[in-house]
């Protein structure tokens, strides 16, 4: 029995995305990265000067998590760590020239994945991909409504807990 289109749309968007983060990570790996630096690099190009906290809430990742990758990258040399002029308590997050290399020829592999994965895909499906994409991901990012289920474990008092 097929499943509904929506439901299965949502599985397959989940597989695909383990899939392709699954290759993203083989081929950073031949380029000598990771895609966790790969993802430090390209946002740090964006906006450069950034500290490791707004810098790991952009990403997703625990502080921790961050520290240690910038760590790597400034001891492969490729991130340096400068005094904020405005609290000199905090350091901003730089690109070395070695870095905006390695983020630049990191942009040419990205073209190549592109360009293997998306072979043969009309111009029109690759559109309409990409606006359905941008839908969804607006919708989550400003916050599906409430479910009931939600409202309610909001509502119930933990077991021993006082009302």
């Amino acid at each position: 029995m097929r499943r509904p289109l929506k439901r299965e749309l949502v599985f397959q968007l989940l597989e695909t995305s383990r899939q392709l983060r699954s290759y993203v990570d083989q081929r950073a790996r031949e380029n000598g990265t990771t895609r966790a630096q790969w993802s430090v690099l390209a946002r740090l190009r964006r906006a450069e000067g950034l500290n490791q906290a707004t810098l790991a809430e952009m990403l997703e990742l625990q502080p921790i998590s961050l520290t240690r990758l910038i760590d790597r990258l400034e001891g492969q040399e490729l991130v340096e760590r400068r005094l904020d002029l405005q609290d000199r308590r905090a350091r901003l997050l730089h690109l070395t020239s070695a870095g905006r290399k390695l983020v630049d020829d990191l942009d040419g592999l990205r073209a190549e994945i592109a360009g293997e994965i998306f072979d043969g895909v009309d111009e029109t499906a690759l559109a309409t991909t990409l606006a359905t994409l941008g839908s969804v991901r607006n919708k989550l990012r400003l916050g599906l409504p409430e479910r009931a289920e939600d409202k309610l474990a909001a509502r119930r008092v933990p077991a021993g807990g006082a009302v």
